[in-house]
């Protein structure tokens, strides 16, 4: 069982290892609420995880690291077991899903692990992971089921409560919920008024199914730009802790993670991968009572994948009313596309892209169409620019 004794001696042991990472006031998160930013993203290994790998590690016998270490893990879990590893002076081997990011799949490489590709998702490559331990003897690191290492997870806990001891409420990322069963145990066990909330990808919501349905459930299939916190099924463990202390577990959407990855960045000068973001989301699009509560959002990690950055900004746009897209219906005559143009200028919108085209089959033969995207300021820029052109007599006829 975890206790509070055991996690201050994971703090102990931690200490020498990694850093305690910065509280930072995040004042436009969400102007209701007082917001808080814990930025794990800026840990060692660019994650929370390296705490419970170290911790777990640590505790092993001799027996146990002279067989070598195996663990699975969509990408940091990996990184945190081959730097506890390699500090430790054992063999590690991690087993991921080949969809994983490269840079994650490189990162935990030059920990020095040995990495092997599994064809599909997080819980095939945890069906290998124990496969190769059963039949090579090696010991298994869990990425959350673990007691010793969700007892790492918690030294966030105290770290929470040192920095700021009068907050409210904590929103945290669950994937199969190691983190949060560590944060929301301890901050429970000390003060037991703070509000620990988690929240899962829309695309992935075991954690959250299973606690509404009080029963565990496995999903089929997960779909989420989040991969840290895509796991269909919760462990018996982390599923009883957040049961026991976790106050609710809600979902956001890949669009409303976007937003929240672009917020951080802009605002905030952050990366973070989607997993990390979730809570940020959650705190951003109202998906938890804290009108008026200091509240922490945990940024869990920061290891994106550069390559679906640009994407992930782009979605971000659009969800915040920085993009639009529409097509706009002209009369084939001198002068329509000034007149849109002035239109656009005189609103202080930025014109990213521009098709024009006459008339096709099956429309007005006098008619012509224009496909334009802009650079706006929020939702309230785009309805003043479409009201504009209605007025003056332009016919929107999409939008995206």
């Amino acid at each position: 069982m975890i206790t509070l004794d055991k996690v201050y001696h994971a703090k102990y042991v931690l200490d020498t290892v990694i850093r305690q990472t910065d509280m930072i006031a995040a004042p436009k998160i969400n102007p209701a609420a007082q917001i808080y930013l814990k930025t794990e993203n800026l840990q060692i290994t660019g994650s929370f995880k390296v705490r419970g790998a170290y911790y777990k590690i640590s505790q092993l016998s001799n027996e146990e690291k002279e067989k070598g270490v195996i663990a699975c893990s969509a990408g940091n879990h990996a990184q945190g077991v081959a730097l506890a590893a390699a500090r430790s002076g054992i063999r590690s081997i991690i087993c991921l899903p080949d969809g994983a990011p490269i840079s994650k799949v490189e990162a935990t490489r030059s920990y020095g692990a040995e990495i092997r590709l599994v064809k599909g998702v997080y819980d095939d490559a945890y069906l290998e992971a124990l496969r190769l331990r059963d039949e090579q003897g090696y010991t298994f690191i869990h990425p959350f089921d673990d007691e010793q290492v969700i007892t790492g997870q918690g030294t966030i806990g105290l770290e929470l409560l040192e920095q700021l001891p009068d907050i409210d409420a904590v929103i945290v990322p669950i994937g199969g919920g190691g983190l949060i069963s560590g944060v929301a145990f301890t901050i429970k066990s000390l003060n037991p008024n703070i509000r620990v909330y988690g929240v899962q990808a829309a695309g992935a919501p075991s954690m959250f199914n299973s606690v509404h349905n009080h029963l565990i459930q496995k999903l089929e299939s997960v779909s989420t730009i989040a991969d840290g916190i895509a796991v269909k099924e919760p462990g018996e463990h982390t599923f009883q802790y957040v049961s026991d202390y976790v106050d609710e577990v809600v979902t956001v959407t890949d669009d409303e993670i976007s937003a929240a990855i672009l917020a951080l960045m802009e605002q905030h000068k952050l990366v973070t991968e989607g997993a990390g973001a979730a809570s940020v989301a959650a705190a951003m699009f109202g998906k938890v009572p804290i009108e008026g509560k200091k509240t922490v959002c945990l940024l869990s990690g920061g290891n994106i994948d550069v390559t679906i950055l640009s994407r992930v900004i782009n979605r971000g746009l659009l969800m915040t009313g920085r993009t639009y897209s529409m097509n706009i219906e002209l009369i084939d005559k001198p002068g329509q596309l000034s007149d849109v143009s002035k239109i656009f200028a005189a609103l202080g919108a930025n014109v990213i892209s521009i098709h024009h085209e006459r008339a096709n089959e099956g429309s007005d033969v006098n008619g012509c169409y224009l496909r334009i995207t802009l650079e706006t300021r929020n939702y309230d820029h785009i309805q003043r620019i479409k009201q504009e052109l209605t007025k003056n007599g332009f016919k929107i006829t999409s939008e995206m």
